[in-house]
């Protein structure tokens, strides 16, 4: 797994598990491997990503160029608590997708209008970019007994 770093190095994502796409003889599987976090700056988020990841030898060795191809749902999990005022377009999470250019990130934004958080994954690469996104939206919602609502609006950095 590519090295974590941002807000949630220190927990790193958790691995829900891997899917084998193409089966290798003597070496690792290509596979599709499916992560977990939370968001650090609002409890009650939870968002699940799905990337490849590449087998073979260069795969074992932590040398192979990795695909762009991501997936992400976010979902709330329980009352939403944000602890912290945060930017548009603020960073979740980061981690490295390549030896040197690649990293895939989640970031995260309020459309305001509506009160929904709204997280973006991405792939970059410092020398081209990518355009392989995915966007998952959560509207702040009442939890159990829980009533209060949070206005996102009111978190944002000015």
């Amino acid at each position: 797994m590519p090295a974590a770093t941002g807000a949630m190095a220190q927990n790193g994502p958790d691995l829900i598990f891997r899917k084998s796409t193409v089966w290798k003889m003597l070496t690792p599987d290509d596979t599709l491997a499916v992560y977990g976090i939370d968001d650090p700056v609002v409890e009650g988020v939870a968002c699940h990503y799905t990337l490849p990841e590449r087998g073979g030898i260069k795969g074992m060795f932590g040398v192979a160029e990795e695909v762009s191809d991501v997936s992400l749902s976010c979902r709330q999990i329980g009352p939403i608590t944000i602890k912290q005022k945060f930017e548009q377009g603020e960073v979740v999470f980061s981690e490295r997708r390549s030896l040197v250019f690649k990293r895939v990130q989640i970031v995260r934004g309020c459309d305001v209008k509506r009160n929904v958080l709204v997280y973006l994954v991405y792939s970059d690469k410092l020398i081209e970019g990518s355009p392989k996104n995915s966007t998952s939206s959560v509207p702040i919602m009442p939890w159990g007994v829980n009533t209060n609502v949070q206005n996102c609006a009111e978190w944002l950095k000015k």
